[in-house]
């Protein structure tokens, strides 16, 4: 499927959009993790588009900066400094655009470890998420003081599709912390589905490409990644006028 592509300025803030040719079947957001907007971030946008129809639209959190050109060291130590409020309001600005820009009512939100978290606050705090996707979402053991938003009782609160990717060898996410999350999942007064899906030896970020030289990894994603995208397309298709 032929796509067009390029960053953006969205009430400014930078972003990056992958758009079909034509009228796009849905929208996604897409919460990246430590890298930004890095190239690897770009081809699972790219990917989106081309296995769904969608429209696929990248939160950069840290407004320009990205593997493509700074230190992952230098990354990390920018984690502190990002305010779960702000970073809601910045994404919920990019809903606005998509609802504005591209026809859509609903968005499916997906996110990878710091944006896996978000994924889940998004989806509590804005109705117009529609499913939600969190690969390893980082709910760390001891809570950092700028994670001021609960994503374990936000999730409680969720009346969409969940799908969420655990490894079970994550050295970030501790397990007890990952049932937490579960629980609160399953125990969801809804009928939306929660997909947990657990992969043993896989890592935390098993997703990134640069960890695929442990094969645990790497069979993760291949495994993952079409259930991911058949997902976001159902709970789009689902939420349609006209289904």
């Amino acid at each position: 499927m032929a796509e067009r592509s390029s960053y953006l300025e969205v009430d400014g803030l930078r972003a990056h959009v992958t758009a079909p040719e034509g009228r796009p079947t849905g929208a996604v957001l897409l919460l990246p993790m430590i890298t930004g907007i890095g190239e690897q971030v770009r081809e699972y946008a790219r990917l989106i588009v081309e296995e769904t129809g969608a429209v696929a639209l990248c939160w950069d959190p840290w407004h320009g900066k990205s593997s493509d050109d700074t230190p992952v060291e230098e990354l990390h130590g920018m984690l502190g400094q990002l305010d779960d409020d702000a970073a809601l309001a910045e994404q919920r600005t990019l809903l606005d655009h998509l609802v504005a820009e591209h026809g859509v009512e609903h968005a499916g939100v997906i996110g990878w470890c710091l944006g896996g978290r978000f994924a889940l606050l998004l989806a509590a705090h804005d109705d117009r998420v529609s499913s939600v996707v969190a690969y390893h979402p980082t709910i760390p053991g001891e809570t950092p003081p700028n994670h001021t938003r609960d994503a374990i009782a936000a999730a409680r609160t969720l009346d969409v599709p969940v799908m969420v990717h655990y490894p079970g060898e994550d050295s970030i996410v501790p397990h007890h912390r990952f049932s937490a999350l579960q629980s609160a999942l399953q125990e969801r007064a809804t009928s939306a589905a929660t997909v947990v899906h657990l992969y043993p030896r896989a890592q935390h970020g098993f997703s990134d490409r640069g960890r695929h030289g442990e094969r645990a990894n790497a069979d993760a994603w291949a495994l993952s990644w079409p259930q991911t995208t058949a997902f976001l397309d159902v709970a789009a298709r689902l939420r349609a006028p006209d289904a």
